[in-house]
This record gives C-alpha cells, structure tokens and sequence, in this order.
C-alpha cells in the first residue's frame, strides 16, 4: 500500500519542477508531500475505507451455510378413545437442513468480486483526490507566480513615480503625468492585494485535501517557467488501458459474471432433507424416520434476475466501450491543448518579451530626454507586462493539461525535472 502511494505521487508530481519534500509543518510545502499527505488523510478516502470493511462483512455471511432446524411433533394426544391424554401418543424429533451443493461457493464468489469492484473504485478515487490537490497545488503556485509579476510592475510604477517626480519639479512635464503614474500605482498595489486573498483560498483548498482547516504552510514550492515536456500522442494512446476508470468497468463485469452464475445457481429451489426418531407411548416402541422435500418447479423460477444479471453485463461491457472512446477523445484534445500551449509559451519567450523589455529601456530613456510622452512609456510598460502574463498563464494552461493527461493515462509521461 506505501509503494502505492508513492507512485501515485510520483505520478503527478512529474508535471511540476518540485524541491526536496518537506515536511507538513514546515512553512514550504512540495507536491509530492501535499499529494501523499492527501493519499494518507484525506477525509473522504477514510470514509471509503469503511465501505471496504462493509463489504469484508458481506463475504462474511455470505460463507455462512444455513442452520439446520430441530423439529419436535407430538402426535395422537388430548383425543378420545386410544388417543385419550397422553397413552396413545407418538412423539418425533428430527433435524432438518438445506442442500445447497454449489450455491454458497457461488455466494462467496460474488460476494469477493465486489471487494474488486470496491477496490477499483477505491484507486480511482485515490487518483481523483491526487490530482485534485495537483490542481489547487497548480492553482496556488500560479498565484505565487502572479504575485512576483504584480510586484515588478509595482516596481515599474515606483521608478516611473520618481523619475517623473523629478521631471515635474524641474517643470520639464506637466503635474499631470505624475497624477497618473501615482494613480497607475494605487491600482497595481490593488491588484497584488487581490491576489494575496485568492492566494490564502488556495492554499487553505490544499490544506483541505488532507483534513487540515488551518495550513500549516505559506509557500507552495515550484517553477512554472521551467517548462514541461510529453511523449508523442502514440505513446500516450498505448497507455490508455491503464486508466482506472476502464479498469473498474472490467471488475464490475466480473462482478456481474459472478452473480450470473449465482442466479443460475438458484433458479430452482433447494431440496430439503430432515431425519429422526419417533417413540409410541402405547407400546414404549422407537423408530427411525427420515424424510425429504422436493420442491415441484415447472420451468425456471429465477428467469428474470438471470436475465437482469445478463443484461448488467452486456451493458457494463457496452459503458466500458463508451467510457473508452470518451476518454481517448479528452486525450487527445488535452494533447494538442498542452503542444499549443508550449507552442504559445516557447514564442512569448523567445520573440515577444525580449523585444518589449528592449523597447521599455528605449521608451524610457526617450521619456528622460523629453522626447516621448509618459502615456507611450506606460503603454510600452503595460504591454510588456501583459506579455508576461499570457507567458505564465500559458504556463499554467500547459501544466493543467499534463495533470489531466497524468490522470487520464495513469502513468508518468513527462520527465523528471531538477529540483529548484
């Protein structure tokens, strides 16, 4: 069950650059420690464990044979004549049970085959709660990222705050500029504190996954702009069959095999078979008696629940076919989503941002010699930060897509990269 765990949390954490995991009560926290702290304590996973246990009670009774069944009858007393009172009684005790040749087997069979069904359920719901924590875990360190990005554009707006301080005082530009270089400040403060709330959600979403109401961190640890890498979509498409959801639809045929058989089993009645003695009072005279009960079926009695279990599995078989297509179709569409993504990132990084960081050093030394207005250096500055924010929310968009490809495979696709 450990090594499960482990590699379920290997399996998500290769879509992020992590550092070394860290323990909960330290002030950082890593991916893989807030995915196993997940696999470990979270609260509805403890809440499926008891379903577990049900379900080890149902084996249980159904390994339990029926009880045999004492009989006393007391015949010929409290009449007239020879059967006056008690002198002409005959009593008779027995023991009767059930003959249930294979259909207990067939009991327990099914009733083990829902454990399957249960464990399937129990590792799709595993992987769901890991990669939902993956998702917040992504979700907060996107934040983290814009909130380095809002405090350089706060620093932008302070150096233009003092130079054009210094250029009003020498009358060179009108009071003006400066009213709105401290207005651009204001807002761009704004907008960091907004994202210090969201940032505090988040990491209370993540603290959640594992119980906790309070976290006990206030850094998540990663790099969104080491970038990922994936394998071809032919690799990928190979892997499919390991998705849990395919796999818990083979376990609830199975489950539906079982109780087929188990039907089929039952569709005529049991025979029922007692034996004892009998003592006649009138002549002090014992005997031994034995008798059966054969239950007069025309025809099978059990048609419609084998018909039921029949039809169960030719559907389970037919929603296996539908989830499959379904989930190769997500597959592919989170592929192409992740390559355009990295596509989009890759041109941001190389041709879009280095040009407007030039051109913000230019505009603004231009600004300086009088030569440009301070709405062309603001323009300038907002666009270079809105290139870095389609950078890093192409980022983002990159690493959501390869925690869905993660889920949807349930394997590692993606290389390990270095710790920070």
């Amino acid at each position: 069950m450990q090594a499960q765990k482990f590699f379920l949390a290997r399996l998500i954490c290769a879509c992020l650059t992590l550092t070394p995991t860290l323990s909960v009560g330290a002030e950082r926290i890593s991916l893989q420690q807030a995915i196993t702290n997940t696999l470990t304590d979270n609260p509805e996973l403890q809440a499926f464990g008891y379903e577990m246990r049900v379900q080890d009670t149902v084996i249980l009774q159904a390994s339990l044979s029926p009880k045999p069944e004492l009989n006393i009858t007391v015949e010929d007393v409290l009449g007239t004549g020879v059967a006056q009172a008690l002198s002409g009684a005959q009593t008779t005790v027995s023991i009767s049970w059930v003959l249930e040749n294979h259909i207990r087997q067939r009991r327990i069979d099914a009733a083990r085959t829902g454990s399957l069904v249960l464990a399937s359920e129990a590792e799709v719901m595993r992987l769901d709660a890991a990669a939902q924590t993956a998702r917040y875990y992504l979700q907060a360190l996107a934040h983290q990222a814009r909130l380095r990005l809002a405090e350089q554009s706060i620093a932008l707006a302070e150096e233009a705050v003092t130079t054009i301080t210094r250029r009003v005082d020498t009358a060179t530009v009108p009071a003006s500029d400066l009213a709105r270089a401290r207005a651009e400040l204001a807002m761009r403060r704004l907008q960091h504190e907004d994202l210090s709330h969201e940032l505090i959600g988040f990491y209370h979403r993540i603290a959640a996954q594992w119980g906790e109401l309070q976290p006990a961190f206030s850094h998540v640890d990663g790099d969104l702009m080491q970038l990922p890498s994936i394998e071809p979509f032919s690799s990928l498409e190979e892997r499919i069959g390991q998705n849990p959801d395919l796999t818990r639809f083979l376990s609830e045929q199975r489950l539906y095999e079982s109780t087929l058989l188990l039907e089929q089993a039952q569709r005529n009645s049991l025979w029922r078979f007692n034996a004892g003695v009998r003592r006649i009072e009138s002549s002090s005279d014992m005997g031994f008696v034995v008798g059966i009960t054969i239950p007069l079926n025309r025809g099978n009695q059990n048609q419609g629940r084998i018909e039921e279990a029949r039809v169960r599995l030719e559907q389970s078989s037919a929603q296996q076919e539908a989830a499959r297509i379904r989930i190769m179709t997500a597959l592919f569409l989170f592929h192409q989503e992740l390559e355009h993504s990295l596509h989009i990132a890759g041109l941001l990084r190389s041709d879009v941002i280095p040009e407007y960081q030039q051109a913000l050093q230019d505009v603004q030394r231009a600004y300086e010699l009088g030569s440009t207005s301070y709405t062309e250096w603001l323009q300038v500055q907002n666009d270079l930060l809105s290139a870095q924010q389609q950078l890093l929310e192409a980022s983002v968009l990159a690493y959501q897509n390869l925690i869905e490809i993660e889920r949807l495979t349930g394997v590692q696709v993606t290389q390990v990269f270095s710790a920070l």
